[in-house]
């Protein structure tokens, strides 16, 4: 992979530096020290990932991911030393196209091919996000729903993008609210308590990491918050799995939207957002299947039109709608 480091610190690009040579697929193409030379130098060669700081002199990392999504377009990693100091900015890059946010590594750490692994494992997942793989069918399930429960459920998934189109749909939202809402967002989980406290304090409804064992509630809105998949179990309850090991999208949408369509016993919503890739497609088309509303992001709000023009592609998406056009949609059906 050709990847470019974008750092005004000397010590941090040689730790990536030294991090990527790990692995000799990965190859430097270039390095800028502030985010306006990095926009000049991907117009000059666009790479197939930047490794981003946050807090750089004459453009930060946030501004210059979104000039260069809008711009020339490419996969974009944050890399940060505190990622408690810099949550907010962590997330404003992702609601502006990155992919995901990853600790420096370590310099000097004792065993620097240990600490090289988080980073390189992001890579990886990403090299596979942007190969487009991991199209695979899966068998729809039996419906297991009952008729005329009034348990309602919105579930949502969002990935390259996701953070800034999650505050747009939740402002929307009142708190009675009367669904209960679970976030799918492609996130590790070490931000994850950044990102739900970050979306509770811009949208002001009551935002938290889903617990083991507790069922989806109305006012409360839960975003899954581990490495592992979360689920909806037959009774009712959310439970994290590590199954199916294989899937490259971690959390994956689809292991979701899949056990909402099998097992959710109300009214649900099936909402994919934003997002490189097509995780969420299978997943919605199955929420489809077993009659619920499912509606995309369309192409001209979404950061990455990719897992809504997946879903969008199978007609997966009984609805394809404006980012600001979402949240009255869902007041329109769960309030009258």
């Amino acid at each position: 992979m050709k990847i470019a480091i974008v750092n005004d610190m000397p010590m941090a690009v040689e730790a990536l530096r030294r991090a990527l040579a790990f692995e000799p697929a990965h190859e430097v193409v270039w390095v800028a020290a502030n985010g306006a030379e990095a926009v000049q130098r991907c117009a000059e060669y666009t790479p197939d990932l930047i490794l981003m700081d946050l807090i750089m002199p004459v453009m930060d990392g946030v501004e210059a991911t979104r000039r260069i999504m809008a711009e020339t377009p490419c996969a974009i990693v944050i890399v940060t030393v505190d990622r408690q100091q810099n949550v907010h900015r962590v997330f404003e890059a992702m609601g502006h196209g990155a992919l995901d946010v990853v600790d420096t590594p370590a310099v000097g750490a004792g065993n620097a091919q240990e600490a090289a692994a988080p980073l390189l494992r992001k890579i990886m997942n990403i090299g596979w996000l942007i190969g487009d793989r991991g199209n695979r069918v899966r068998p729809a399930p039996s419906p297991l729903r009952s008729s005329g429960s009034r348990l309602r459920l919105i579930a949502i998934g969002s990935s390259a993008g996701g953070p800034a189109a999650l505050e747009v749909l939740l402002k929307g939202l009142p708190r009675d609210f009367p669904a209960a809402i679970v976030l799918v967002q492609h996130v590790d989980q070490v931000f994850a308590a950044g990102m739900a406290e970050w979306l509770s304090s811009v949208s002001g409804l009551n935002v938290r990491l889903a617990q083991e064992g507790e069922p989806p509630q109305a006012g409360t809105v839960l975003l899954a918050g581990t490495n592992h998949h979360i689920r909806l179990l037959k009774n009712g309850t959310l439970a994290y799995t590590a199954e199916p090991v294989n899937e490259i999208y971690r959390p994956s949408i689809d292991v979701f939207f899949e056990s909402v369509a099998r097992y959710w016993n109300g009214d649900a919503v099936g909402v994919l957002l934003t997002g490189m890739g097509r995780d969420g497609a299978q997943g919605l088309k199955l929420m489809r299947q077993q009659g619920y509303l499912t509606i995309a992001q369309d192409q001209d709000s979404s950061a990455v039109y990719g897992m809504p023009k997946a879903a969008a592609a199978i007609d997966a998406a009984v609805e394809i709608r404006p980012l600001e056009k979402i949240a009255p949609r869902l007041l329109e059906i769960f309030i009258k």
